[in-house]
């Protein structure tokens, strides 16, 4: 996949194109099957297939107390397009310059202009350029004029018939079920960080784990104990992971992400590593002593072994 992180990035000959546009949080399912019908509309038609997406939601510009915390970061993001076989995307920067730009300068300037677009590809509720003036009913007005082609996206719906969306998949996992949200994102809900030191509570436990920073990427599901896997580079560990404060201690800031590695001790600190959260076993509990806590963490670890290995 080619990457363009401005307009500037974009090669004077590129396409002619098959442009989606979206905000792509979570490259989720819905996300996948508009990407697969963009494929095969740039493979019949012999087009460059081309996402457009943005560097943040544009909430996070335009009304930062309204704006949802995102599934993935814009690297996250990045790496998850680059799995769907499109050809090219480019990421814009949500900024003052691209809020302000009028909807028919948006279409006439970027979409035609730079991409040589011949066909859109967007949904039926796509709105863009300033104050979100633009809709589809100005695409099809633009298109005949410009020379492109307007095509609406279908929602994708599981089978109990609520549509695919970030969104819902945002509740899922504030609710822990990252089963239920890998089934509709595709793919296994991830956070990405660097290990370093904690206060080694686990390692006098028995179990030392991987403590995230907390500046990691990725939406952190409720508070917990999942078996996961912790993914080292090309390596990949069974892992016991915990969410939360632990309430058994005092001290320990709000939502902290430690892993620990089944039956194996490895230096991890300073490595950039993902956990994968594959199931929730039970929420967050404090426990009333320190052999009662340690009882119920080998039992998690005995739950973790059986469901991954």
């Amino acid at each position: 996949m080619k990457l363009f992180t401005g307009l500037g990035d974009v090669p004077a000959d590129f396409g002619p194109s098959v442009v989606t546009i979206g905000k792509f949080d979570g490259v989720h399912a819905g996300h996948r099957a508009v990407i697969a019908d963009l494929l095969a509309i740039a493979d019949a038609e012999s087009l460059t297939s081309t996402v457009v997406t943005f560097d943040r939601h544009p909430l996070a510009f335009l009304a930062p107390e309204k704006c949802p915390e995102q599934l993935v970061s814009t690297p996250q993001k990045i790496e998850l397009l680059a799995t769907t076989g499109v050809d090219a995307a480019l990421v814009l920067r949500f900024d003052e310059t691209l809020s302000s730009i009028p909807a028919e300068a948006f279409v006439r300037d970027i979409l035609v202009g730079r991409l040589r677009a011949q066909v859109v590809f967007v949904g039926a509720d796509f709105r863009f350029g300033s104050r979100g003036a633009g809709d589809v009913g100005l695409l099809e007005r633009m298109g005949p004029v410009l020379g492109f082609e307007v095509r609406v996206i279908d929602d994708v719906r599981p089978e109990d018939g609520r549509r695919v969306s970030s969104t819902w998949i945002r509740e899922l996992l504030e609710a822990g079920d990252v089963a239920s949200a890998a089934r509709l994102l595709g793919h296994t809900p991830t956070v990405r960080g660097v290990v370093v030191h904690g206060a080694a509570r686990g390692r006098e436990l028995g179990f030392p784990t991987a403590n995230l920073s907390p500046s990691s990427e990725g939406l952190i599901p409720a508070d917990g104990v999942y078996a996961g896997w912790l993914v080292d580079g090309d390596e990949r560990y069974p892992a016991a992971v915990s969410v939360g404060n632990n309430p058994t201690f005092e001290g320990v800031p709000q939502k902290q992400v430690e892993a620990y590695v089944l039956d194996r001790e490895i230096d991890l600190y300073g490595h950039e590593v993902a956990i994968e959260f594959v199931t929730r076993i039970r929420g967050m509990v404090a426990f009333e002593g320190i052999d009662a806590l340690i009882r119920q963490m080998s039992a998690d670890v005995d739950t973790v072994r059986s469901l991954l290995t």
